[in-house]
């Protein structure tokens, strides 16, 4: 199996991270985005996870 992580073009809200993250794993974005959001509200480190993926992530 070789699968490689994209920013999702289809499933994206913002930046496609969560959308593609969830492309890869196979499971719903809407777990992603939660466990996301308690990553940023619990001790603010999803939100700098989610900025450097943004970056980072090729485009699909």
């Amino acid at each position: 199996m070789n699968r490689k992580f994209y920013l999702s073009s289809t499933d994206k809200k913002l930046g496609g991270v969560c959308g593609g993250i969830a492309e890869y794993f196979g499971i719903d974005s809407l777990l992603v985005r939660i466990a996301f959001l308690v990553l940023i509200l619990g001790c603010g480190t999803g939100l700098l996870a989610y900025i450097i993926l943004w970056i980072l992530a090729p485009k699909k």
